[in-house]
């Protein structure tokens, strides 16, 4: 390793020869010095080079310690300052510590005493020049992402664009081909419900994979949202769904939030949805919404469905993209779902997990931060 530069430290003092005998002292302890008995002067010099440590005297006729401090941060803000006084200005000293100075040491000088002020000094200045190396890397960082983000807007405006073209021409045609009198037989005619079936879902992975990206930039807007009317807005919603199906809801009494209503209801409707679909095998479907538990700083909903279940082995993989425990021959989706429930519950600060037996239905958590009376609406800031 190459050999560290002695730290060099500008010391001012209008007792030249005190000045002298310091620069000289603090040189056979590996400093490297230089001495001004001119505060003017030491500024000057301070401009033209870099200094790790300023020790000024406090008490000086052409500039105080405290109006050299001010003016030598502004010209060099990393730089670490300590006041030298006597025993009767020590209130003053303090003083300048208030003004930015990190230390004071007494005049008679005692080496034993300076020293170690001069250790820690160095040891601050590393560590704001440290915090200020990391700011860069944070401001790069951030910058990096911010076009990155750019890019991947731009990025999901061309697949909806793009992709989704060539779909409606699969689908339109392929519709219409099913529809005409053109002599089709009908392996010929089940050949075509594929291909539409398929373009239909491609579509649909489309639309759930912009969710999904939108989910992680979109700016949440933090409010009050009343989850008992969330709940009844959604299965107003859902009503087209549950069509032909005899269902039973148990809607739990459920508590005012602080979350964003647009994002919260995609997450319960997911959720809704997800217990309907896999229940419906069930003569009678059973579903249960309430809240398991509440405390000063967390609400902890579930949607509890009597459907097929799943093993508990696999309950990691449930909230992963594209993660499905059931064939599409069984139940139709994307798997992206309940990547979008995870993806905005952890935005708001909560969390979600399963729990399940095979063919004893399901039941799904979430937390949510609760809304009290009085609370600020807040902003939360792009990124997971």
């Amino acid at each position: 390793m190459p050999e560290m530069p002695p730290p060099k430290i500008l010391i001012v003092d209008d007792e030249t020869a005190q000045m002298k005998a310091l620069c000289n002292t603090l040189q056979d302890h590996n400093y490297k010095t230089v001495g001004f008995s001119s505060a003017k002067a030491a500024l000057a010099e301070l401009e033209k080079t870099g200094f790790d440590l300023l020790l000024s005297d406090l008490m000086m006729p052409e500039m105080n310690g405290i109006e050299l401090l001010q003016a030598a941060k502004k010209k060099s803000p990393d730089l670490v300052c300590i006041i030298m006084t006597g025993e009767g200005t020590i209130a003053t000293a303090v003083e300048a510590m208030k003004s930015g100075a990190l230390d004071y040491i007494l005049k008679p000088f005692k080496l034993s005493a300076i020293l170690p002020v001069l250790e820690r000094a160095l040891s601050v200045r590393q560590l704001r020049l440290e915090n200020a190396a990391l700011a860069r890397r944070v401001e790069e960082r951030t910058a990096e992402l911010e076009a990155a983000n750019k890019e991947l807007e731009a990025f999901s405006y061309s697949v909806s664009h793009d992709l989704r073209a060539p779909l409606r021409h699969i689908n339109g045609f392929t519709d219409l081909l099913i529809q005409s009198d053109s002599g089709f037989s009908e392996q010929n005619k089940r050949y075509l419900g594929l291909i539409s079936t398929s373009a239909k879902q491609m579509n649909q992975l489309i639309d759930d994979l912009l969710d999904f990206s939108r989910n992680s930039r979109v700016e949440i807007q933090q409010t009050r949202v009343d989850l008992q009317d969330l709940i009844e807005k959604i299965l107003q919603d859902l009503q087209p769904e549950m069509s032909n199906r005899k269902i039973v809801f148990e809607k739990n009494a459920l508590p005012p939030v602080l979350g964003d209503p647009s994002l919260l209801r995609q997450v319960f409707s997911n959720l809704v949805l997800n217990a309907v679909k896999y229940s419906r095998k069930r003569d009678v479907a059973k579903i249960e919404i309430g809240c398991a538990e509440k405390t000063k700083n967390e609400v902890t909903i579930y949607v509890r469905d009597n459907g097929v279940g799943f093993d508990m082995k696999y309950a990691d993989k449930l909230f992963g993209v594209f993660q499905r425990l059931h064939g599409n021959d069984e139940f139709e989706g994307t798997g992206i779902g309940l990547a979008n429930v995870r993806r905005i519950v952890a935005r708001h600060g909560g969390r979600t997990w399963a729990e399940a037996r095979v063919n004893e239905g399901a039941t799904f958590f979430v937390t949510l931060k609760p809304y009290e009376s009085g609370t600020p609406p807040a902003r939360a800031s792009e990124g997971t």
